[in-house]
């Protein structure tokens, strides 16, 4: 089993080398304080009672929304405040995806990890800026690349002086409306010995697929996750909602809340199996 790159993304949480996955979990998007602050406590319990380390994740701008009358979140300054809140309030270190350079500064004060969004990860500003920070930075792989040039944007990365980078596998196009995964493409890109991490939930979307918006098959991606620990992977995303059909974003992926521990817990079953043939 090939041993990626040991890499400190929080205080205590390391990704990549020896260490047994990360989960980055959390609902899509930003509804309201209190919503962000009940799901984070929640999954925080689970993550707690499994001993899985866990990043959170919430969104505080959808700005690749498919309509332009969807929701897209709070907005930086509020969705900020309030994952900020999350931090000190539930003591979780917080992931967030940021869609400007503009907002690479702000998100940095407050985030342990920034995203870059699979549509944005050529951006080479938008890397650079992120680079820049001296946070570690997670680069979801577009849908529209193949595994072999998500060398290039860890090489945008790396080249500001930033060695704390990490690849996200979240489905490649296959026609219209509609992802698979490539899960020989995960393996190589482990293989550049960059830490991958796998987005179950985003992988089972139709984009743009149901009148305007992102449709999907949610109840598919518990089956994805099993499959990526199967092959070794270093962190699992998943986004997470109380009552999915009720989400303002992403409803049609999102797993629910009540049905996440069981999948974990078969997940870090699965993902233990590597571990012991690490030491083999």
């Amino acid at each position: 089993m090939f041993v990626t790159k040991n890499i400190e993304i929080a205080e205590g949480i390391h990704i990549g080398g020896e260490s047994p996955f990360v989960l980055f979990a959390g609902p899509c998007v930003i509804e309201s304080e209190s919503m962000v602050l009940s799901h984070a406590t929640k999954i925080s319990r689970i993550a707690s009672r499994l001993n899985i380390p866990l990043i959170f994740k919430a969104s505080y701008d959808k700005a690749n929304r498919t309509s332009g009358s969807s929701f897209r979140g709070p907005g930086l300054g509020e969705g900020l405040r309030i994952l900020e809140k999350v931090k000190r309030e539930v003591g979780l270190p917080i992931i967030t995806d940021a869609h400007t350079v503009s907002e690479i500064s702000a998100a940095g004060e407050v985030v342990d990890v920034i995203q870059i969004p699979a549509f944005l990860c050529r951006q080479t500003d938008l890397l650079e800026a992120a680079a820049k920070t001296g946070k570690p930075v997670n680069v979801k792989k577009g849908q529209f690349m193949a595994p072999d040039d998500a060398a290039n944007m860890i090489g945008k990365v790396t080249a500001c002086g930033n060695s704390r980078v990490m690849l996200t596998e979240r489905g490649v196009t296959f026609g219209y409306h509609q992802l698979v995964v490539d899960f020989a493409g995960v393996v190589k890109m482990r293989e550049s010995g960059w830490p991958v991490i796998f987005d179950a939930t985003h992988s089972v979307q139709n984009p743009g697929g149901v009148s305007g918006i992102t449709g999907g098959e949610g109840q598919y991606a518990k089956y994805l996750a099993w499959a990526a620990a199967a092959i070794g992977i270093d962190g699992l995303f998943i986004e997470a909602h109380e009552n999915p059909s009720q989400a303002k974003s992403d409803a049609a992926n999102m797993i629910p809340l009540a049905d996440l521990e069981p999948i974990l817990a078969r997940f870090k079953s699965i993902s233990e199996i590597n571990i012991t043939e690490k030491s083999l």
